[in-house]
Protein backbone atom coordinates (compact mmCIF):
# COMPACT_ATOMS: atom_id res chain seq x y z
CA UNK A 1 0.00 0.00 0.00
CA UNK A 2 1.16 3.42 -1.36
CA UNK A 3 2.23 5.86 1.88
CA UNK A 4 0.56 9.00 0.50
CA UNK A 5 1.95 11.27 3.16
CA UNK A 6 5.61 9.78 2.56
CA UNK A 7 5.55 10.59 -0.80
CA UNK A 8 4.05 14.48 -0.01
CA UNK A 9 6.50 15.39 2.47
CA UNK A 10 9.91 13.88 1.04
CA UNK A 11 10.48 16.18 -0.85
CA UNK A 12 9.57 20.11 -2.04
CA UNK A 13 6.89 22.18 -0.56
CA UNK A 14 5.64 19.19 1.24
CA UNK A 15 9.28 18.96 3.15
CA UNK A 16 8.90 22.73 4.31
CA UNK A 17 5.45 22.61 5.08
CA UNK A 18 5.93 19.63 7.45
CA UNK A 19 8.70 21.27 9.18
CA UNK A 20 7.32 24.35 9.61
CA UNK A 21 4.24 22.90 11.33
CA UNK A 22 6.32 20.44 13.18
CA UNK A 23 4.87 17.25 11.64
CA UNK A 24 6.53 14.00 11.14
CA UNK A 25 9.14 13.87 8.28
CA UNK A 26 9.84 10.45 6.53
CA UNK A 27 12.03 10.13 3.60
CA UNK A 28 11.74 7.36 0.82
CA UNK A 29 14.04 4.90 2.15
CA UNK A 30 17.41 3.87 0.41
CA UNK A 31 16.27 -0.16 -0.60
CA UNK A 32 18.56 -2.64 -2.23
CA UNK A 33 18.52 -2.97 -6.17
CA UNK A 34 20.82 -5.61 -8.21
CA UNK A 35 24.20 -3.71 -8.93
CA UNK A 36 23.88 -0.90 -6.57
CA UNK A 37 26.39 0.14 -4.37
CA UNK A 38 26.78 -1.14 -1.15
CA UNK A 39 27.15 2.16 0.24
CA UNK A 40 26.51 5.76 -1.25
CA UNK A 41 30.31 8.08 -0.15
CA UNK A 42 32.80 8.06 2.04
CA UNK A 43 32.97 5.26 4.46
CA UNK A 44 34.78 6.64 8.24
CA UNK A 45 35.87 3.55 10.40
CA UNK A 46 36.41 5.32 13.50
CA UNK A 47 38.26 3.84 15.98
CA UNK A 48 42.38 3.17 17.27
CA UNK A 49 42.05 -0.74 17.94
CA UNK A 50 43.51 -3.60 15.68
CA UNK A 51 40.11 -4.61 14.89
CA UNK A 52 39.65 -1.36 13.59
CA UNK A 53 42.80 -1.23 10.95
CA UNK A 54 41.54 -4.70 9.93
CA UNK A 55 38.63 -3.91 9.37
CA UNK A 56 39.69 -0.51 7.48
CA UNK A 57 41.43 -2.72 5.47
CA UNK A 58 39.25 -5.37 4.39
CA UNK A 59 36.46 -2.77 3.23
CA UNK A 60 39.29 -1.03 0.91
CA UNK A 61 39.14 -4.60 -0.77
CA UNK A 62 35.47 -4.44 -1.28
CA UNK A 63 36.31 -1.05 -2.98
CA UNK A 64 34.33 1.00 -0.32
CA UNK A 65 36.36 4.81 -0.08
CA UNK A 66 37.06 4.49 3.48
CA UNK A 67 38.32 7.15 5.70
CA UNK A 68 40.03 6.63 9.26
CA UNK A 69 39.93 10.27 10.08
CA UNK A 70 37.43 12.42 8.87
CA UNK A 71 37.44 15.06 6.40
CA UNK A 72 36.07 18.96 7.34
CA UNK A 73 32.59 18.86 5.74
CA UNK A 74 32.61 16.00 3.63
CA UNK A 75 29.35 14.01 3.48
CA UNK A 76 29.94 10.19 4.53
CA UNK A 77 27.80 7.30 3.64
CA UNK A 78 28.45 5.18 6.79
CA UNK A 79 30.08 5.69 10.20
CA UNK A 80 31.58 2.18 11.54
CA UNK A 81 32.71 2.80 14.90
CA UNK A 82 34.77 -0.09 16.81
CA UNK A 83 34.72 -0.35 19.90
CA UNK A 84 35.68 -4.32 20.16
CA UNK A 85 38.82 -3.19 23.04
CA UNK A 86 36.36 -1.08 26.04
CA UNK A 87 36.93 -2.02 29.16
CA UNK A 88 35.62 0.50 31.64
CA UNK A 89 32.63 2.74 30.75
CA UNK A 90 35.55 5.74 30.75
CA UNK A 91 36.99 4.33 27.02
CA UNK A 92 33.46 5.09 25.66
CA UNK A 93 33.84 8.94 25.85
CA UNK A 94 37.02 9.21 22.81
CA UNK A 95 35.79 7.36 20.50
CA UNK A 96 32.09 8.18 20.76
CA UNK A 97 32.37 11.86 20.89
CA UNK A 98 34.67 11.31 17.90
CA UNK A 99 32.37 9.85 15.96
CA UNK A 100 29.46 12.00 17.33
CA UNK A 101 31.55 14.79 15.70
CA UNK A 102 30.94 13.71 11.93
CA UNK A 103 26.99 12.71 12.70
CA UNK A 104 26.12 16.20 11.26
CA UNK A 105 28.04 15.09 7.97
CA UNK A 106 26.20 11.60 7.34
CA UNK A 107 24.29 11.74 4.37
CA UNK A 108 20.45 10.89 4.24
CA UNK A 109 19.63 7.38 4.28
CA UNK A 110 23.53 6.92 6.13
CA UNK A 111 24.49 4.26 8.00
CA UNK A 112 26.23 4.48 11.82
CA UNK A 113 27.17 0.66 12.99
CA UNK A 114 28.92 -0.43 16.24
CA UNK A 115 31.18 -2.87 16.76
CA UNK A 116 31.94 -4.26 20.07
CA UNK A 117 31.41 -7.02 22.55
CA UNK A 118 28.52 -8.82 24.47
CA UNK A 119 28.11 -7.76 28.24
CA UNK A 120 27.73 -11.51 28.89
CA UNK A 121 31.39 -12.19 27.70
CA UNK A 122 32.87 -10.08 30.22
CA UNK A 123 35.58 -10.59 32.29
CA UNK A 124 34.59 -8.47 35.27
CA UNK A 125 31.85 -5.77 35.90
CA UNK A 126 33.93 -2.43 34.93
CA UNK A 127 33.76 -4.46 31.10
CA UNK A 128 30.55 -5.30 31.10
CA UNK A 129 29.56 -2.06 32.00
CA UNK A 130 31.46 -1.27 28.97
CA UNK A 131 29.67 -3.20 26.99
CA UNK A 132 26.19 -3.06 28.18
CA UNK A 133 26.57 0.70 27.65
CA UNK A 134 27.04 0.51 24.16
CA UNK A 135 23.28 -1.15 23.99
CA UNK A 136 21.87 2.06 25.27
CA UNK A 137 23.77 4.58 23.83
CA UNK A 138 23.45 2.94 19.97
CA UNK A 139 19.83 2.55 20.45
CA UNK A 140 19.16 6.33 21.85
CA UNK A 141 21.43 7.29 18.72
CA UNK A 142 19.14 5.39 16.51
CA UNK A 143 16.17 8.19 17.55
CA UNK A 144 18.21 10.65 16.61
CA UNK A 145 19.15 10.55 13.38
CA UNK A 146 17.05 11.84 10.33
CA UNK A 147 16.74 11.63 6.57
CA UNK A 148 16.21 7.97 6.62
CA UNK A 149 20.17 6.86 8.27
CA UNK A 150 20.14 4.25 10.73
CA UNK A 151 22.22 3.08 13.37
CA UNK A 152 22.78 -0.92 14.16
CA UNK A 153 25.41 -2.45 16.06
CA UNK A 154 27.15 -6.02 15.81
CA UNK A 155 27.70 -7.80 18.64
CA UNK A 156 31.06 -10.68 19.01
CA UNK A 157 30.55 -13.34 21.51
CA UNK A 158 33.63 -14.29 23.24
CA UNK A 159 34.18 -17.75 24.13
CA UNK A 160 37.08 -19.02 26.31
CA UNK A 161 38.19 -21.20 23.12
CA UNK A 162 38.16 -18.93 20.82
CA UNK A 163 38.53 -14.93 20.31
CA UNK A 164 35.78 -13.21 17.31
CA UNK A 165 37.60 -10.88 15.31
CA UNK A 166 36.45 -7.55 13.57
CA UNK A 167 36.54 -9.58 10.22
CA UNK A 168 34.63 -12.80 11.43
CA UNK A 169 33.40 -14.18 8.28
CA UNK A 170 29.56 -13.51 10.10
CA UNK A 171 30.77 -10.31 11.32
CA UNK A 172 31.48 -9.31 7.79
CA UNK A 173 28.10 -10.44 6.33
CA UNK A 174 26.29 -8.51 9.00
CA UNK A 175 28.35 -5.19 8.46
CA UNK A 176 27.34 -5.54 4.54
CA UNK A 177 23.95 -6.33 5.18
CA UNK A 178 23.59 -3.17 7.56
CA UNK A 179 25.49 -0.80 5.31
CA UNK A 180 23.30 -1.87 2.22
CA UNK A 181 19.96 -1.37 1.40
CA UNK A 182 18.49 -4.66 2.04
CA UNK A 183 18.55 -3.10 6.18
CA UNK A 184 16.68 -0.19 5.04
CA UNK A 185 13.80 -0.43 7.93
CA UNK A 186 16.28 -2.13 10.47
CA UNK A 187 16.86 0.32 13.08
CA UNK A 188 18.49 0.23 16.64
CA UNK A 189 18.87 -3.18 16.73
CA UNK A 190 21.87 -5.69 17.63
CA UNK A 191 23.43 -8.87 15.51
CA UNK A 192 25.28 -11.41 17.77
CA UNK A 193 27.76 -13.30 16.01
CA UNK A 194 28.72 -16.73 17.97
CA UNK A 195 31.44 -18.19 15.83
CA UNK A 196 33.99 -18.08 12.61
CA UNK A 197 31.22 -20.30 11.14
CA UNK A 198 30.18 -18.54 7.42
CA UNK A 199 31.79 -17.08 4.08
CA UNK A 200 30.82 -13.85 1.89
CA UNK A 201 29.41 -15.10 -1.12
CA UNK A 202 31.63 -14.89 -4.74
CA UNK A 203 28.80 -12.88 -6.30
CA UNK A 204 27.11 -10.55 -3.72
CA UNK A 205 24.06 -9.99 -5.94
CA UNK A 206 23.21 -14.28 -5.86
CA UNK A 207 24.31 -15.06 -2.37
CA UNK A 208 21.88 -17.99 -2.40
CA UNK A 209 23.20 -19.58 -5.72
CA UNK A 210 22.30 -23.31 -5.74
CA UNK A 211 20.02 -23.59 -2.99
CA UNK A 212 16.80 -25.05 -2.04
CA UNK A 213 14.36 -22.94 0.01
CA UNK A 214 10.86 -23.75 1.00
CA UNK A 215 9.13 -20.76 2.26
CA UNK A 216 5.30 -21.04 3.87
CA UNK A 217 2.66 -18.88 3.65
CA UNK A 218 4.21 -17.81 0.11
CA UNK A 219 1.10 -17.00 -1.89
CA UNK A 220 0.67 -13.41 -1.05
CA UNK A 221 1.97 -10.40 1.39
CA UNK A 222 5.31 -10.86 2.96
CA UNK A 223 5.30 -14.62 2.17
CA UNK A 224 5.44 -13.66 -2.03
CA UNK A 225 7.63 -11.04 -1.41
CA UNK A 226 10.26 -13.83 0.41
CA UNK A 227 9.65 -16.10 -2.52
CA UNK A 228 10.58 -13.04 -5.32
CA UNK A 229 13.66 -12.38 -2.70
CA UNK A 230 15.53 -15.61 -2.36
CA UNK A 231 15.06 -16.39 -6.04
CA UNK A 232 16.69 -13.08 -7.04
CA UNK A 233 19.17 -14.26 -4.93
CA UNK A 234 19.55 -17.40 -6.46
CA UNK A 235 17.58 -19.76 -4.95
CA UNK A 236 15.46 -22.37 -6.61
CA UNK A 237 11.79 -21.88 -4.27
CA UNK A 238 9.33 -24.73 -3.19
CA UNK A 239 6.18 -22.11 -1.96
CA UNK A 240 3.94 -23.36 0.18
CA UNK A 241 0.62 -22.69 1.28
CA UNK A 242 -2.93 -23.65 1.81
CA UNK A 243 -4.99 -25.22 -1.41
CA UNK A 244 -7.48 -22.56 -1.06
CA UNK A 245 -4.69 -20.30 -2.13
CA UNK A 246 -4.06 -23.14 -5.05
CA UNK A 247 -4.39 -20.41 -7.97
CA UNK A 248 -2.37 -16.93 -5.93
CA UNK A 249 0.24 -19.83 -5.39
CA UNK A 250 0.39 -21.03 -8.62
CA UNK A 251 1.04 -17.67 -9.78
CA UNK A 252 4.17 -16.81 -7.27
CA UNK A 253 5.74 -20.08 -8.17
CA UNK A 254 5.47 -19.53 -11.59
CA UNK A 255 6.83 -15.98 -11.26
CA UNK A 256 10.30 -17.25 -9.20
CA UNK A 257 9.95 -20.09 -11.56
CA UNK A 258 9.73 -22.21 -8.77
CA UNK A 259 7.53 -24.96 -7.77
CA UNK A 260 4.06 -25.09 -5.77
CA UNK A 261 2.99 -27.35 -3.22
CA UNK A 262 -0.40 -27.20 -1.93
CA UNK A 263 -0.28 -28.09 2.02
CA UNK A 264 -1.79 -27.22 5.27
CA UNK A 265 0.91 -27.28 7.37
CA UNK A 266 -0.67 -28.17 10.66
CA UNK A 267 -1.42 -31.63 9.56
CA UNK A 268 1.01 -34.06 11.25
CA UNK A 269 2.97 -34.95 8.22
CA UNK A 270 3.44 -31.67 6.88
CA UNK A 271 7.32 -31.66 7.46
CA UNK A 272 7.57 -35.09 5.50
CA UNK A 273 5.44 -33.75 2.47
CA UNK A 274 7.57 -30.88 2.36
CA UNK A 275 11.43 -32.27 2.63
CA UNK A 276 9.40 -35.05 0.05
CA UNK A 277 8.63 -32.18 -2.48
CA UNK A 278 11.69 -30.67 -2.35
CA UNK A 279 14.09 -33.32 -2.45
CA UNK A 280 11.80 -35.30 -5.32
CA UNK A 281 11.22 -31.91 -7.06
CA UNK A 282 14.83 -30.32 -6.90
CA UNK A 283 17.73 -33.21 -5.29
CA UNK A 284 18.07 -31.44 -1.75
CA UNK A 285 16.79 -28.81 0.71
CA UNK A 286 18.28 -25.91 2.30
CA UNK A 287 16.83 -23.43 3.71
CA UNK A 288 13.01 -23.48 5.36
CA UNK A 289 11.47 -19.87 5.93
CA UNK A 290 8.20 -20.30 8.22
CA UNK A 291 6.41 -17.27 7.19
CA UNK A 292 2.49 -18.95 7.44
CA UNK A 293 0.84 -17.65 10.19
CA UNK A 294 -2.96 -16.32 11.18
CA UNK A 295 -4.86 -13.83 13.48
CA UNK A 296 -7.58 -13.99 15.05
CA UNK A 297 -7.67 -11.37 17.77
CA UNK A 298 -10.79 -10.56 20.91
CA UNK A 299 -9.49 -8.90 23.88
CA UNK A 300 -8.79 -12.02 26.08
CA UNK A 301 -12.18 -11.84 27.90
CA UNK A 302 -14.30 -12.90 25.16
CA UNK A 303 -11.74 -15.57 23.79
CA UNK A 304 -13.40 -18.56 22.87
CA UNK A 305 -10.90 -21.76 22.30
CA UNK A 306 -11.66 -21.76 18.70
CA UNK A 307 -9.98 -18.48 18.02
CA UNK A 308 -6.94 -19.44 20.48
CA UNK A 309 -6.67 -23.08 18.88
CA UNK A 310 -6.12 -21.93 15.64
CA UNK A 311 -3.42 -19.27 16.03
CA UNK A 312 -1.28 -21.75 18.66
CA UNK A 313 -1.37 -24.57 15.73
CA UNK A 314 -0.86 -22.66 12.48
CA UNK A 315 1.70 -20.11 14.28
CA UNK A 316 3.63 -22.08 16.59
CA UNK A 317 2.82 -25.79 16.92
CA UNK A 318 3.28 -26.72 13.24
CA UNK A 319 7.15 -25.20 13.31
CA UNK A 320 7.88 -27.48 16.22
CA UNK A 321 6.72 -30.14 14.33
CA UNK A 322 8.09 -29.61 11.03
CA UNK A 323 11.23 -28.83 12.74
CA UNK A 324 11.38 -32.09 14.26
CA UNK A 325 10.98 -33.74 10.73
CA UNK A 326 13.62 -31.53 9.70
CA UNK A 327 16.34 -32.42 12.48
CA UNK A 328 15.62 -35.94 11.99
CA UNK A 329 16.41 -35.68 8.01
CA UNK A 330 19.37 -36.68 6.07
CA UNK A 331 18.47 -34.31 3.64
CA UNK A 332 18.50 -31.44 5.80
CA UNK A 333 22.29 -31.91 7.33
CA UNK A 334 24.50 -29.55 4.87
CA UNK A 335 24.97 -26.34 6.44
CA UNK A 336 21.47 -26.20 6.83
CA UNK A 337 19.24 -22.43 7.79
CA UNK A 338 15.39 -22.08 8.73
CA UNK A 339 14.12 -18.83 9.39
CA UNK A 340 11.12 -18.23 11.30
CA UNK A 341 8.82 -15.12 11.03
CA UNK A 342 7.94 -13.52 15.00
CA UNK A 343 6.10 -9.84 15.26
CA UNK A 344 6.93 -7.55 17.29
CA UNK A 345 3.42 -8.53 19.42
CA UNK A 346 5.91 -11.47 20.53
CA UNK A 347 8.18 -8.83 22.25
CA UNK A 348 6.19 -6.14 23.63
CA UNK A 349 2.44 -7.41 22.87
CA UNK A 350 -0.38 -6.16 21.89
CA UNK A 351 -3.75 -5.15 22.54
CA UNK A 352 -6.28 -7.58 21.39
CA UNK A 353 -3.63 -10.20 20.79
CA UNK A 354 -3.05 -12.44 23.33
CA UNK A 355 -3.36 -15.69 21.36
CA UNK A 356 -1.19 -14.20 18.66
CA UNK A 357 1.49 -12.91 21.09
CA UNK A 358 1.52 -15.90 22.98
CA UNK A 359 2.51 -17.61 19.25
CA UNK A 360 4.67 -15.04 18.42
CA UNK A 361 6.37 -15.15 21.67
CA UNK A 362 6.86 -19.03 21.47
CA UNK A 363 8.51 -18.68 18.02
CA UNK A 364 11.32 -16.75 19.76
CA UNK A 365 11.64 -19.08 22.51
CA UNK A 366 11.54 -22.15 19.98
CA UNK A 367 14.95 -20.23 17.63
CA UNK A 368 16.86 -19.72 20.56
CA UNK A 369 16.17 -23.19 22.06
CA UNK A 370 16.95 -25.15 18.51
CA UNK A 371 19.91 -23.23 17.66
CA UNK A 372 22.23 -25.73 19.99
CA UNK A 373 20.35 -28.68 18.11
CA UNK A 374 21.61 -26.94 14.88
CA UNK A 375 24.84 -26.25 15.20
CA UNK A 376 26.79 -30.17 15.20
CA UNK A 377 25.90 -30.01 11.27
CA UNK A 378 26.61 -26.37 10.57
CA UNK A 379 23.35 -25.28 10.81
CA UNK A 380 21.49 -22.01 11.91
CA UNK A 381 17.93 -20.66 13.06
CA UNK A 382 16.86 -17.04 13.91
CA UNK A 383 13.47 -14.87 13.54
CA UNK A 384 12.58 -11.47 12.17
CA UNK A 385 10.28 -9.76 14.36
CA UNK A 386 8.31 -7.49 11.67
CA UNK A 387 6.82 -4.17 13.12
CA UNK A 388 3.59 -2.09 10.82
CA UNK A 389 4.26 -3.79 7.63
CA UNK A 390 2.63 -2.04 4.30
CA UNK A 391 0.06 -5.28 3.88
CA UNK A 392 -3.54 -5.74 2.68
CA UNK A 393 -3.96 -6.58 6.18
CA UNK A 394 -3.19 -3.19 7.69
CA UNK A 395 -4.36 -1.24 4.78
CA UNK A 396 -7.88 -2.34 6.20
CA UNK A 397 -7.37 -1.08 9.41
CA UNK A 398 -8.99 2.54 10.59
CA UNK A 399 -7.55 5.41 8.70
CA UNK A 400 -6.19 7.05 11.96
CA UNK A 401 -4.82 4.01 13.63
CA UNK A 402 -2.88 3.13 10.28
CA UNK A 403 -1.28 6.59 10.64
CA UNK A 404 -0.65 6.42 14.01
CA UNK A 405 1.54 2.85 13.62
CA UNK A 406 3.12 4.24 10.59
CA UNK A 407 4.64 6.78 12.73
CA UNK A 408 5.52 5.52 16.18
CA UNK A 409 9.10 4.29 14.61
CA UNK A 410 12.29 6.34 14.38
CA UNK A 411 11.62 6.39 10.82
CA UNK A 412 8.48 7.65 10.61
CA UNK A 413 6.90 4.67 8.24
CA UNK A 414 5.54 1.76 7.94
CA UNK A 415 7.63 -1.35 6.59
CA UNK A 416 7.71 -2.80 2.91
CA UNK A 417 7.28 -6.73 2.93
CA UNK A 418 10.14 -6.17 0.30
CA UNK A 419 12.40 -5.36 3.69
CA UNK A 420 11.15 -8.41 5.83
CA UNK A 421 11.92 -10.11 3.04
CA UNK A 422 15.66 -8.96 2.55
CA UNK A 423 16.64 -9.58 5.98
CA UNK A 424 14.65 -13.24 5.70
CA UNK A 425 17.29 -13.73 2.58
CA UNK A 426 20.54 -12.14 4.93
CA UNK A 427 19.61 -14.95 7.72
CA UNK A 428 18.98 -17.62 4.83
CA UNK A 429 22.99 -17.12 3.35
CA UNK A 430 26.12 -18.76 3.98
CA UNK A 431 27.23 -14.72 5.44
CA UNK A 432 25.05 -15.40 8.61
CA UNK A 433 26.62 -19.19 9.26
CA UNK A 434 28.26 -17.54 12.49
CA UNK A 435 24.44 -16.16 13.52
CA UNK A 436 22.36 -18.19 15.19
CA UNK A 437 19.21 -18.01 17.93
CA UNK A 438 18.88 -14.59 17.11
CA UNK A 439 15.76 -12.28 16.74
CA UNK A 440 16.21 -9.41 14.22
CA UNK A 441 13.15 -7.21 14.88
CA UNK A 442 12.33 -5.16 11.07
CA UNK A 443 10.22 -2.55 12.30
CA UNK A 444 12.38 1.04 12.12
CA UNK A 445 12.51 0.84 15.99
CA UNK A 446 9.30 0.95 17.09
CA UNK A 447 8.97 3.62 19.85
CA UNK A 448 5.89 1.38 21.69
CA UNK A 449 6.87 -1.07 24.37
CA UNK A 450 10.27 -3.48 24.26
Amino acid sequence: MTDTYTQLVSQGLGRDVAKRLGLPQPVVLRRHQPGAPLVTGPVLVSGDSAGANDLATTMLGWGLDVRRNALPKEKLGAIVLVLDTVQHPEDLSKPVLTAGASLRDLSPNGRVITISRTSQSARNPASAAARQGIDGLLRSLAKELRAGATANGILLDEHLDEHLATTSPSALGALRFFLSGRSAYVDGQFLTVRSTSGSLPIDADRPLAGKVAVVTGAARGIGAAIARTLHRDGAKVVAVDIPAAGDHLAAVANEVRGTALQLDISRDDAGHRIIEHAVERHGRLDIVVHNAGITRDRLLANMDEGRWQSVIAVNIAAQLRINEALLASEHFKDSPRIVSVASTTGIAGNRGQTNYGASKGGVIGMVRSTAALMEPFGGTINAVAPGFIETEMTAKMPFAIREAARRLNSLKQGGQPQDVAEAIAFLASDASGGISGEVLRVCGQQLVGA
